[in-house]
């Protein structure tokens, strides 16, 4: 595991080490363990390195036999001695003992299709001098990120966007369409950023940079929706078992300590369960919680500890949000709305203490339809007829004579809405060209209705998904879209930022897809989301009351400290000149939003709370400039007021 950084130039152009070097500097918390740096002639490739396989022999870049292609890559490849084992009875000469360096051997093989024989997480760059190419990679569902800008003729890319502004800030142009894209959904997509000329690779995607062209491909999309309907159940959970097992097993190679995040939800229980089927040793688990009992799972994940004999870490907490969302805004490099991304990053720091791997169970929800949210889709069909005659008439001249605020005004939008846009609509937060419109100033609107609507692409996919149901649509939609671009951005992110590696055996590419090819009903069914996976659960002995119990999420407890604590320090900030003269807001709808949550009118912690990103990013982010060629320290959430040791989580051992 490691970050990436790198440059290839102009012909005749000379690359300077000392520039990969000072890109490589913006990601040293992605790799604190080593720095390698290739330059010659027009390219340089460079790493930092966490050292997790081949700790002594691993070093990047690495080479091939005659040192005529060389790459870097940030990630895991799961099936490396398979393919090592292939690659020297072909002739091939190994010098390390890394997961790396099957990629130089596969490449001469196969060329830039080397990719599609990976399993594993990754984000690649390879450099062949005989063909004067770049080629770079990211893995088939996005768990690696991989940015990179075409400026003056040169092509730079990094795992992060600050290797890229670190040589040219002034590649720091803010995109509205990213921008855009942000208020609809609380992140941006693939391929966008922040940045007009700064883009993302997208997942399952590849490069090949030869001359200044640049060539972009996808290798991998999701297979063909319930093609496969299993002959019974039994044969089913068999099969699943073994997978997904498999799947745990291969992730568990590593040369350092390694654990699991253990949530108290369905998912990271099977994960640990299986780790313990496997492991000699009782498995390391983390899991926080805080005061507020209605966002405290600590009880379920102990629950799983003590079932599975593991070594427990618990901590509840009562963070700084203050500093942490300061730290955290500025190490996002765009507006990130997912307020889970806090949690997520207080248990990667607590089980960075201990371990340097950890295994999550991220990724059950979109395989197997655990979202609330799919429960309201498939009850609102009773809405589709209504939305052929009566939609149109209703959105046209009615809403916008319903004053805002009244209650059901966004219901009735919604339930207007073919069956399709309705789910978009509900997904949707700060959808600026419909609904929550007196929210932004006038310019803005206008602004916005010259770019192409955020939600055309969304809509592609859907019509375009390889299933014939709903709800397979729907599966496909979120996975293209939310999975690659929210939940898996965040583990990335806020892991690389504690120096933790994140392993996610739920998407292990060949039981995604053999999970799509399962019929819907075996996923979703009357009512109950994730059934054979719970099914799964019963039989691997996950205590009872994690499976039927109303599913939760890895949330804070934003109403409260929005009502609470936290408002005489964040709601200043929105109200601030400096805040508003952005020209996003207006400053009356401003105040209303904030009087009508702190009053308990309305729920308005998720609105207010993108809205504060969206600012603590401008000013932690865009105006930090001086902070684009460094890592910043992150605040230690563990340390105490009076300068004392740091607490200890509590610690849990209890044998099976």
């Amino acid at each position: 595991m490691c970050g990436i950084a790198g440059i290839v130039g102009k012909r005749g152009e000379v690359v300077e080490a000392a520039d990969v070097h000072r890109m490589c500097q913006t990601i040293v918390h992605r790799g604190p363990d080593d720095e390698g740096i290739y330059a010659q002639g027009p390219v340089g490739l460079g790493m930092r390195r966490l050292s997790i396989i081949d700790l002594a022999g691993g070093k990047q870049p690495i080479h091939n036999e005659d040192r005529t292609v060389w790459v870097v890559f940030n990630g895991e490849i799961y099936n490396f001695p398979e393919l090592r084992r292939e690659l020297e009875g072909r002739g091939h000469q190994f010098y390390t003992h890394s997961d790396t360096e099957v990629i130089v051997h596969l490449y001469e093989e196969m060329g830039a299709d080397c990719v599609k024989k990976l399993r594993g997480m990754f984000a690649i760059a390879l450099y062949d001098t005989k063909r004067d190419t770049l080629l770079l990679a990211r893995d088939r569902l996005g768990k690696k990120p991989l940015h990179y800008a075409l400026h003056q003729g040169r092509l730079l890319f990094g795992s992060e966007i600050k290797t890229i502004l670190a040589l040219h800030p002034e590649l720091a142009e803010i995109d509205p369409e990213g921008v855009l894209q942000y208020f609809y959904f609380g992140y941006i997509p693939d391929p966008h950023t922040a940045f007009q000329r700064i883009r993302k690779l997208p997942a399952g995607h590849l490069m090949e940079f030869r001359h200044g062209e640049m060539k972009i491909r996808q290798y991998w999309d999701l297979p063909e929706y319930g093609t496969h309907p299993p002959i019974s159940e039994e044969e089913c959970l068999d099969e699943l078992e073994r997978r997904l097992e498999e799947a745990v097993r291969i992730r568990l190679i590593s040369d350092v300590p390694l654990g699991a995040l253990l949530s108290g939800g369905v998912d990271s229980s099977i994960i640990v369960a299986l780790m313990a089927r496997t492991s000699a040793k009782p498995v390391k688990t983390f899991s926080i919680g805080f005061r507020a009992e209605e966002f405290n799972e600590s009880e379920y994940a102990r629950l799983v500890a003590e079932r599975f004999g593991t070594e427990h870490h618990e901590l509840i907490l009562e963070p700084d949000l203050e500093e942490t969302l300061t730290y955290l805004s500025g190490m996002m490099e765009e507006p990130f709305g997912d307020s889970s991304m806090l949690p997520t990053y207080y248990v990667c720091r607590m089980a960075r203490r201990q371990v340097t791997v950890a295994l999550s169970g991220d990724g059950g929800d979109e395989l197997f339809a655990g979202y609330d949210r799919y429960l309201v889709a498939m009850e609102r069909r009773k809405f589709d007829s209504l939305s052929r005659w009566l939609g149109p008439i209703y959105r046209d001249r009615i809403h916008g004579l319903i004053p805002a605020g009244m209650y059901g005004k966004n219901l009735a939008w919604n339930a207007s809405l073919t069956d399709r846009d309705r789910y978009l609509d509900g997904i949707s937060f700060l959808p600026a060209l419909h609904r929550e419109r007196d929210l932004f100033t006038r310019e803005f609107l206008d602004s916005a209705e010259r770019l192409p609507d955020p939600l055309l692409e969304w809509q592609r996919i859907y019509d375009g998904a390889p299933a014939r149901d709903r709800l397979s649509r729907l599966l496909y939609l979120d996975t293209k879209t939310y999975l690659n671009s929210d939940i898996l951005t965040k583990v990335d992110r806020m892991s690389m930022a504690t120096s933790l590696e994140v392993r996610v055996p739920l998407l292990d590419h060949e039981l995604v897809e053999w999970v799509t090819s399962l019929p819907v009903e075996w996923k979703f069914r009357s009512g109950v989301r994730k059934h054979i996976l719970k099914k799964l659960a019963e039989r691997l002995g996950i205590p009872p009351a994690l499976l039927h119990r109303r599913k939760q999420g890895f949330q804070l407890p934003l109403v409260e400290w929005m009502r609470s604590e936290t408002k005489a320090k964040f709601w200043g900030v929105l109200l601030e000149s400096r805040t508003l003269q952005r020209g996003y807001f207006k400053p009356e709808a401003v105040r209303t939003v904030i009087d009508e949550h702190v009053r308990g009118r309305r729920n308005r912690s998720g609105m207010l709370w993108r809205m504060l990103v969206m600012e603590l990013w401008h000013r932690n982010f865009m105006e930090a400039r001086s902070n684009w060629g460094v890592t910043t320290r992150a605040p230690d959430i563990f340390a105490s007021e009076s300068g004392a040791p740091p607490p200890r989580a509590a610690t849990v051992q209890v044998q099976p």
